[in-house]
């Protein structure tokens, strides 16, 4: 998958509706997200997003990609979310795509991070 294709599959998960988001998460993804439970993982993690009302749009920046091995990508971004009547939504992300079969991915590890506040 290349880089354009990677960051148009990371934008409908965040933007695509439950069915659309269930189809492309792995039964086996881990989750760390920021709110309770915080840290989930298989059905758990799937439900958690899928159930919540979707983005409107996200905007996608500072982003990375690596392929550590064949199969296996690896990304790292800021995301800025913007949903009909929700608060607008910043957090640093990563997830893991792993490929299942020849243009079959699915999302394995994701994780976001609002912005950290530092005191003094």
């Amino acid at each position: 998958m290349d880089d354009g294709r990677v960051w148009a599959f990371e934008e409908s998960l965040w933007t695509g509706d439950a069915e659309h988001y269930r189809a492309l998460i792995d039964d086996e993804c881990l989750m760390v997200l920021p709110h309770p439970p915080f840290v989930m993982g298989g059905a758990e993690a799937v439900a958690a997003v899928a159930d919540t009302p979707r983005w409107s749009t996200v905007e996608i920046s500072e982003k990375q990609v690596s392929r550590p091995q064949e199969g296996l990508i690896v990304i790292a971004y800021k995301a800025a979310a913007r949903g009909d009547g929700k608060a607008p939504y910043e957090a640093h992300c990563t997830s893991v795509y792993r490929r299942l079969a020849h243009d079959e991915w699915r999302v394995v590890q994701h994780q976001q991070t609002p912005p950290l506040t530092v005191t003094p």
